[in-house]
């Protein structure tokens, strides 16, 4: 199957449909192109994301399975709920975009290169400062300790990625953002790709059709004006 070329028809704002998408490798849909705000906006409306690494070209993925939370997933147990007040965390919206897409895009023991290359970084600022994009940070004593950014389409958000340098710092992030969605919508938030550590903590599969209905359904509901505005956040503790 041959693979669309953006970079033919730079004046051309437009994908291949979804249904193209190689098996192997899952979900390759496209190459080239570039990471626009405007061409990036239409990926995710389509259903599809950037990932590349250091001496590739730009490539585009539309995966056959999707993972993302449904509403009410994520909550702050006990366990949770003592490591929060004991380490006298505070959760932040869009106060620090920039250093949260810093720290992901850090080297981890685990990972020897990052994916999050400057191009990217560069993207998402972008879309950032034009309202699209958006991150969650968890603080210490002042220090930025974990936190999660993400592109924001009506009532669904579309997480990007997420660091942890205190033990369960992602997690505390996914519950926030869970919950200031629920002030005005139900709570969806896609995680791109499943992996153990989702599937762990509620996260659920859906083959691409049903995410693209659910897709279709939630990003022609809008925010109300201000929602995402930069402001703390109270991190509301389970039953």
């Amino acid at each position: 199957m041959p693979i669309y070329l953006p970079e033919l028809l730079p004046e051309q704002l437009s994908f291949p449909p979804v249904s193209q998408a190689l098996t192997e490798p899952d979900g390759l849909l496209a190459m080239g192109g570039d990471l626009s705000p405007a061409r990036l906006k239409l990926a995710y409306q389509s259903g599809i994301f950037p990932w590349f690494s250091a001496g590739d070209p730009l490539l585009w993925w539309s995966p056959a399975t999707r993972a993302v939370f449904p509403p009410d997933t994520l909550s702050l147990n006990r366990t949770l709920r003592k490591q929060w007040q004991k380490g006298a965390y505070r959760v932040t919206l869009n106060h620090d975009f920039a250093g949260v897409i810093r720290q992901c895009a850090a080297p981890r023991p685990s990972q020897a290169e990052t994916w999050i290359l400057p191009p990217m970084q560069q993207a998402y600022l972008s879309l950032h400062r034009q309202g699209l994009a958006h991150s969650i940070e968890i603080w210490q004593q002042q220090q930025l300790v974990a936190g999660l950014y993400g592109v924001q389409l009506g009532q669904l958000f579309c997480g990007e990625s997420m660091f942890n340098r205190i033990d369960n710092g992602a997690k505390f992030a996914l519950i926030a953002l869970q919950q200031h969605l629920q002030h005005y919508a139900e709570g969806w938030i896609d995680c791109q790709l499943p992996n153990r550590f989702l599937l762990q903590l509620g996260a659920i599969t859906l083959p691409r059709p049903d995410y693209l209905a659910l897709l279709k359904q939630l990003s022609n509901q809008a925010a109300p004006a201000g929602h995402w505005l930069p402001q703390e956040l109270n991190l509301q503790h389970s039953a």
